[in-house]
């Protein structure tokens, strides 16, 4: 995860939900206090009672009392109950590309921690959370959770605190109660210059009772205010509660008639505010619930324009709905995004479903998501690499939910097509362990030989690399070989590739050399040729081949003209990855202030694009930069940084035998140097660093600690 994704993580950092959070002083005092003797702790309410506003202000208050922080793991939208370990990781500043099970690696990572960890939107994954939770708590001393959910998870470590509407004013009441202030602040928001009279406050304070002090239904009412007068709005509420069936038809199997009052009061509101929707936001509304998470507005356009809904309107639409608040706009470092509630969510899917649209739009959601993949893997290797990291980590619950209506249907061939088209977003952006979920699966599903068969088994080779499976990679190149013998030079390229990486990690440097060497000829005929993974890779990997061979002066050349492709093409990822050689090479060649300045330029761009293998590499070399000008105690603290990242990948230096014979020399050095006691200290000191401050410092030259 980069540093600045990992801060969107930390509670304090995270985007808000609308508005700030309105009363519930009590609740927060109650929930904060239950959070010292009970491990887990679980909001249960109904849909729009605040459950994930109050998380927000528990967190919030209770963050500091963490040494490692608090952090937010958002569920809405996962739908494959076997990537909920990998979705805390991702959410964790932790990588998890290791051929270990991800709960150990997780639980492995939290054990030394003091975190609370909030898992928000639980309901629907109640079961599958049972286990993850017991082993992460029972690895994990100094872990709490804190998760909301519409029922509770079900697990004996659990501690349930109910979270009611806020209190409604009584008949003459003033305006302190909690559900007439988020009214009041609301409408605010919604209307310049609005305040509360004596004439108006009779009102405002009905509206609160007959929506129950339900907090959501009283935003959607308080949005109206820019067309209502508070008596109109009133009067308008008060003839929709007693229809209220009618409101919502007969076709809302996604809300139970058995449901609390206060529950009725949300459908209320929701279906009052879909009856003030022109039919055009409507049926917006309606096509945008195939979403999860959050979409931009390509998304929206893509899939919910056509004959009916004219794709040039949409942006308009978007704003409206946001405008009464249906939708919420968000400015993320992937552009501008917008986010639907689950609640208004589940109201959408159920009128698309009395539509007699939903199989469609579901198609349409999955056949943007299969292009998008397809996109993504024709335009990486380039200058848009940032935009198409921070976009793909936008879109990964979309891409997830893609994913799996192809494997979970007749339409696997699709899927495997779109698992390998995503080996970008597996192997260069952090995540090849549910890369390899999603390869592993798709590669079952659909057994044909076939070009696409060939790609998806060349993304697996890439993800066993990064996860330094060794074993596994062999198979994957037993099976690419053959296969790629039936098809055209590109999959023999594909193929070639995957022997060379097989080599590298059982340290055979003359076979990686002579297979790059032929994939670099091969390639060479054309810069747009050479502006591939396979291209640019048969540098890196050649230099790689000649440094362990004790060639370190002629791999520079390879590597001064992959920097010079990727200069000329605005490439990073790549370019990243030839630093991180060149400061190999200049190592072996006793440069160490080249290699320190090659290194820190690759690990600016590792770090940003989450490599955490990549990022490690690169502190193992500026460590064996610091021994080698004799400061060994900057070596040791280069050292303990390095080790965060190792603990959370599958090997060290993924088992590649000249990186691991280069670390182990750099610690001896270093110890030697030290005495172990010193040693052990600074290493220490740069392992409990916080990773992100550690790397800032390191790039700087400063003190890492």
């Amino acid at each position: 995860m980069t540093a600045d994704r990992q801060q969107e993580r930390r509670v304090g950092e995270l985007p808000r939900p609308t508005g700030q959070l309105v009363g519930r002083r009590k609740e927060l005092d109650h929930v904060a206090r239950a959070l010292d003797p009970h491990r887990v702790v679980t909001l249960v309410g109904v849909g729009g009672v605040g459950k994930t506003r109050l998380a927000h202000g528990v967190a919030d208050r209770m963050q500091p009392r963490f040494k490692d922080g608090a952090w937010w793991v958002a569920l809405s939208g996962l739908r494959d109950a076997e990537l909920l370990p990998h979705a805390v990781a991702e959410a964790l500043p932790m990588a998890h590309q290791t051929s270990t099970p991800v709960l150990d690696a997780l639980a492995g990572y939290l054990a030394e921690r003091e975190i609370l960890l909030v898992l928000d939107t639980c309901e629907h994954l109640t079961v599958e959370l049972r286990p993850v939770i017991e082993q992460l708590v029972a690895a994990a001393p100094g872990l709490r959770i804190l998760a909301t959910s519409r029922r509770v998870l079900g697990t004996a470590l659990e501690e349930v605190v109910t979270v009611d509407p806020l209190p409604v004013p009584g008949p003459g009441a003033g305006p302190e109660s909690d559900a007439m202030v988020l009214l009041t602040e609301r409408a605010a928001g919604a209307v310049p210059g609005f305040t509360v009279t004596e004439a108006v406050r009779p009102a405002l304070e009905e509206v609160c009772r007959q929506l129950e002090g339900l907090p959501l239904a009283i935003e959607l009412a308080a949005a109206r205010l820019s067309d209502l007068s508070p008596a109109e709005l009133t009067d308008r509420l008060a003839d929709r509660v007693s229809d209220r069936f009618d409101v919502l038809g007969e076709n809302d199997a996604a809300l139970d008639r058995t449901d609390p009052v206060w529950h009725q009061a949300l459908r209320t509101a929701i279906g009052w505010s879909h009856q003030l929707c022109t039919p055009a936001e409507r049926l917006l509304w309606a096509r945008l619930s195939v979403f999860v998470g959050s979409f931009d507005l390509e998304g929206a356009v893509q899939v919910c324009g056509d004959d009916r809904l004219d794709r040039r309107e949409i942006p308009r639409l978007l704003t409206q709905l946001a405008e009464k608040s249906i939708i919420t706009w968000e400015p993320t470092a992937a552009g501008e995004r917008y986010r639907m509630l689950d609640t208004i969510r589940e109201y959408g899917e159920s009128w698309l479903r009395s539509l007699g649209e939903g199989r469609e739009f579901r198609r349409r959601h999955r056949t943007w998501y299969v292009r998008l993949a397809r996109d993504g893997d024709l335009a990486w290797m380039g200058a848009d690499q940032y935009a198409w990291y921070e976009r793909m980590h936008a879109e990964l619950d979309n891409l997830r939910l893609a994913l799996e209506s192809c494997l979970g249907s007749a339409d696997s061939r699709i899927g495997l097509g779109m698992a390998g088209d995503l080996w970008f977003l597996w192997y260069a952006c952090g995540l090849a362990r549910e890369g390899r979920h999603y390869l592993d699966r798709a590669l079952a599903a659909f057994t044909g030989p076939s070009p696409l068969r060939l790609k998806a088994l060349y993304a697996l080779g890439l993800v066993l690399t990064e996860l330094g499976d060794s074993p596994a990679l062999e198979e994957c190149a037993a099976e690419i070989v053959p296969l790629a013998a039936r098809f055209g030079e590109d999959e023999d390229g594909l193929a070639k590739s995957v022997v060379a990486v097989a080599g590298a990690l059982r340290g055979d440097a003359a076979t990686v050399l002579a297979v790059t060497d032929e994939l670099h000829a091969r390639h060479s005929r054309s810069l747009e040729s050479m502006l591939t993974l396979q291209g640019l890779g048969s540098l890196a990997v050649g230099s790689h081949a000649r440094i362990a061979m004790g060639m370190a002066e002629e791999a520079l050349p390879g590597l001064d003209e992959m920097r010079q492709i990727c200069e000329k093409t605005g490439e990073n990822w790549m370019r990243a990855w030839g630093d991180s050689i060149r400061a190999q090479a200049e190592l072996a060649l006793g440069r160490i202030p080249e290699a320190e300045h090659s290194a820190r330029a690759s690990l600016t761009v590792k770090h940003r694009m989450h490599d955490n293998f990549g990022s490690g590499m690169c502190l193992e070399a500026l460590a064996q930069c610091a021994i080698a000008r004799g400061d060994a105690g900057r070596a040791a603290q280069l050292l303990g940084l390095a080790h965060q990242l190792w603990t959370t990948l599958g090997r060290p230096q993924v088992g590649i035998p000249s990186w691991v014979a280069a670390h182990e020399d750099c610690v001896t050095r270093t110890r030697a140097s030290l005495g172990e006691q010193a040693y052990d200290s600074a290493f220490e000191t740069g392992y409990r660093t916080d990773l992100d401050a550690g790397i800032a410092r390191t790039l700087t030259g400063a003190a890492i600690a």
